[in-house]
């Protein structure tokens, strides 16, 4: 159960439950030990015995009275005792601890009073009497028990299993009811600003860098709303510095452009006036400003990218012919670094894109390749259309044959200007910009890439993305 809000609704319901179930039980136990003792079918017949053994009491003393309650007792096996004002037994008789409790309950509004023993169900009556005399006195009686236990009440009489749980139905439902819509309004109100909260951070982490957190959450004056307003300080300052980078790389590579041109042009009418001697130098000179100028572009590349497709056109893309077109001017400059460029399969994948940004990506991945790759061997290519859950993709792999990355370098060959190894990349001359290129393009086509060492030696990069109808 990993819901916030079903564990919140659950357990107030369960509070609930427990609370009312609780109360309704002490109810019942409450009310059943403030009823009075029912009265027994024999109360009239006791009352005639307890007037009788009161008058002959006085009229002919303990003697009389002990043989009449022997006659009571063979007569309707109830063994009496007769218990005077004191609490005092005037019989002779020896009185059961059960018994003398039963006499104090007596009372002038209560003077018949009938109670089964705790322990053993021994049935006992206590009847109040006043004579002519005016003396008061209470017989007690231990009742025969009887040859058969009482019968159980019938299904639906009070008393019973089913009368009980109808009973408990009819008072608990309505609390439960209302207990129920209570806890789903309040788990409701507790976990809906926090599911709003968390659909605007996937979109923050999902690059839409002006994702806020709506008005009506951050003008809460409780925790969540202090919440929900830091969040949007925290996404206003990550886009800003966002911004900020991307027009710094912008502006930085726009201002170079100018120099590194003014460059070429002196560089060439230096190479017009200056010997041969100098010539080697003047060769590195412009090899470098190439570089730089190369460079360059691909920041402009990435800060374009970057900032989105939406501006582009999106057209219908053949990648068959895109990725022959790529193919074919990668390997034209690989042969002269004695490397070659070969195409395996090439399926009609069509997919729905900008041109410009997947051309670029393609492009970047495949000259990674042939940056890296041994000389005397090739990089593969292969197109093919594929589906895989119910989704149709286009898949590009791209392999070399060179020696690999890193497996704990893997997931980070698409970030900017990441290097493997910086002595390596001086040489291959790399940027590290054409991962990062290449991965931010896909991504806005709603795709993926993704990196893994070949089994026996070279990078494959794998480029899947979605075919559209």
């Amino acid at each position: 159960m990993r819901s916030l809000f079903l564990k919140i609704f659950l357990w107030f319901g369960l509070a609930m439950v427990l609370v009312n179930v609780g109360s309704f039980v002490i109810g019942v136990v409450t009310e059943r030990q403030s009823q009075p003792p029912r009265s027994s079918p024999m109360a009239p017949m006791f009352g005639v015995y307890a007037q009788t053994a009161a008058e002959i009491l006085e009229r002919d003393g303990q003697g009389a009275l002990a043989a009449y309650l022997e006659r009571i007792e063979r007569a309707s096996r109830i063994r009496a005792m007769v218990l005077d004002a004191r609490g005092e037994e005037v019989a002779g008789r020896t009185v059961p601890e059960d018994a003398k409790e039963l006499s104090k309950r007596v009372t002038e509004s209560a003077p018949f009073v009938f109670a089964y023993q705790r322990h053993q169900q021994q049935p006992f009556a206590a009847q109040l009497v006043h004579t002519p005399g005016g003396a008061s006195y209470i017989l007690v009686g231990e009742l025969p028990r009887p040859d058969f236990p009482r019968p159980p009440p019938r299904l639906g009489e009070p008393g019973s299993f089913l009368f009980g749980l109808r009973l408990l139905g009819q008072r608990l439902l309505p609390v439960l009811l209302i207990g129920a819509l209570f806890c789903y309004l309040l788990a409701r109100y507790l976990t809906t600003p926090i599911v709003k909260l968390r659909n605007t951070t996937q979109e923050l982490a999902g690059g839409n860098l002006s994702a806020r957190v709506s008005h009506g959450l951050s003008a809460r004056r409780d925790e969540i709303g202090y919440l929900g307003r830091d969040f949007n300080l925290m996404a206003e300052r990550i886009e800003s510095l966002v911004e900020l980078q991307r027009r710094l790389l912008r502006d930085i590579s726009h201002e170079l452009r100018s120099p590194l041109t003014r460059l070429g042009v002196a560089l060439e009418l230096v190479r017009r006036r200056a010997g041969p001697e100098v010539s080697t130098g003047l060769d590195r000179i412009g090899r470098e400003a190439q570089s730089i100028n190369e460079m360059i572009g691909q920041l402009l590349t990435l800060s374009r990218v970057e900032s989105g497709a939406g501006k582009l056109e999106d057209v219908r893309i053949d990648l068959c012919a895109l990725v022959q077109n790529v193919a074919g001017d990668a390997d034209f400059e690989a042969r002269s670094r004695n490397r070659s460029v070969r195409i395996i399969t090439c399926e009609d994948c069509t997919v729905n894109g900008v041109f410009e940004l997947l051309r670029s990506a393609v492009e970047n991945v495949v000259r990674n390749a042939v940056h890296y790759t041994a000389e005397g061997t090739e990089v593969e290519i292969k197109l093919s259309c594929e589906d895989a859950d119910g989704k149709s993709s286009a898949l590009i792999n791209v392999r070399d044959h060179g020696a690999g990355v890193p497996q704990e370098s893997i997931a980070e060959i698409f970030r900017p200007f990441y290097r493997v190894e910086d002595a390596r990349d001086r040489q291959t001359g790399g940027t590290g910009l054409g991962l990062a290129i290449a991965a931010r393009a896909v991504f806005l086509h709603d795709g993926t890439i993704k990196a893994a060492n070949a089994p026996d030696g070279g990078l494959i990069v794998e480029i899947r993305l979605p075919l559209r109808s």
